[in-house]
């Protein structure tokens, strides 16, 4: 009984699987999967940065210590805080990059906006009126 029931769904799974396929092949969501594995390799890209350049740098700053090794002990559990604060300091920094990046996009976007088209000559459709158009004239005058 059940699986007669399986065989009476079989246009319902085809039709389904024909509108995922569609759905997977439309260009917004082929452009969310580039645009997340970009942005997974530019998050390595500022974590590597910020973990070897920047944080040394502003631990250097403040008094020579490491964030990573910043931690409370409570009982037998270690409460790390100073990966917090390094997770938190690397996603402000990855949030000013593409702060930045949409930014200039949007600069290319509108220096593209303001050049003005060039003014699009009359159709064929047009040029055949005013001639028509022409011709009327010259036999009113």
């Amino acid at each position: 009984m059940f699986f007669g029931s399986i065989r009476n769904l079989k246009p319902y799974n085809m039709s389904f699987l024909k509108e995922f396929k569609e759905f997977a092949t439309k260009g917004n969501v082929i452009d969310l999967a580039v645009g997340v594995v970009i942005g997974a390799a530019f998050g390595k890209i500022v974590n590597a940065l910020v973990e070897s350049i920047i944080m040394p740098l502003v631990g250097i700053l403040i008094g020579g210590f490491d964030f990573k090794g910043l931690m409370i002990k409570v009982g037998s559990a270690e409460v790390k805080y100073g990966i917090a604060i390094q997770a938190f300091v690397e996603f402000v920094i990855i949030a000013f990059a593409i702060f930045l990046l949409i930014k200039g996009i949007n600069r290319l976007k509108r220096k593209e906006e303001a050049a003005p088209a060039a003014p699009a000559g009359p159709t064929k459709e047009e040029q055949l009126l005013m001639e028509i158009r022409d011709a009327i004239k010259q036999k009113n005058v």
